[in-house]
């Protein structure tokens, strides 16, 4: 019987590309972002003056600090702290190294769970999604209509953006724990052992290659008459 991990199991992701290629290729593309926003948050500190969001009181009523040099220097570690796991990821699907890759995983499957609650908030709390319209600045771009909008057309145009993204972040984190499954099996099925005695040295094949091979039959026994 197949396990249903085997039965969705590939070597390759986006119809295209191994999945070793399309692991590589989300690494450098984490990475390279993670980047651009660790470039901002730097410079947010080196200059606050410029680049700090700063709400006036005819936007929410209050004057309202949303990012304050502690909150930056949060980001500024998670962004680093995402520059090495993606950089993991990358160097262990390029160098086939397994347990590199796990740290990349673990984040996506996080990642896909807090996405998850947020879908299943705006089902449970439909009205949560013109709160947060309402405490948009003035400025935003098409609130009004948005706010005209009926409510239920709303929260469902929400939850088929949210399982779009849903959907797509399977899909990756699918690729990627296919990429797991072909380094680590590469590595048991290529693995040779060595046996060296006082003269000579031994290659032998893998475990399941060894007991696949059939004995040899023996001989029969010479009998005089």
């Amino acid at each position: 019987m197949i396990s249903p991990w085997d039965r969705w199991y590939s070597t390759s992701c986006c119809l295209c590309c191994h999945v070793r290629t399309g692991t590589i290729i989300l690494g450098v593309w984490y990475t390279i972002i993670n980047a651009v926003v660790l470039l901002i948050l730097l410079s947010a500190l080196y200059d606050p003056v410029q680049y700090r969001y700063h709400l006036t009181s005819s936007d929410l009523g209050t004057d309202v600090d949303v990012m304050d040099d502690a909150n930056i220097c949060i980001a500024t570690a998670i962004s680093l702290l995402m520059i090495l796991i993606c950089g993991m990821a990358t160097y262990g699907a390029y160098k086939q190294h397994a347990a590199w890759i796990i740290p990349f995983f673990c984040y996506q499957i996080f990642d896909f769970a807090l996405n998850t609650l947020v879908a299943i908030s705006v089902v449970v709390y439909p009205n949560t999604v013109q709160d947060y319209i309402q405490q948009l600045p003035g400025t935003f771009p098409y609130k009004e209509d948005i706010m005209s909008t009926n409510n239920m057309c709303l929260v469902f145009a929400v939850l088929l953006f949210i399982g779009c993204i849903l959907s797509f972040k399977a899909y990756l984190i699918g690729c990627v724990w296919n990429c797991y499954r072909y380094v680590s099996g590469r590595g048991t099925t290529e693995v040779l052992v060595y046996v060296t005695t006082n003269d000579t040295t031994v290659l032998l094949p893998p475990y399941e290659e060894a007991i696949a091979i059939p004995p040899k039959e023996t001989p029969p026994q010479y009998t005089e008459a």
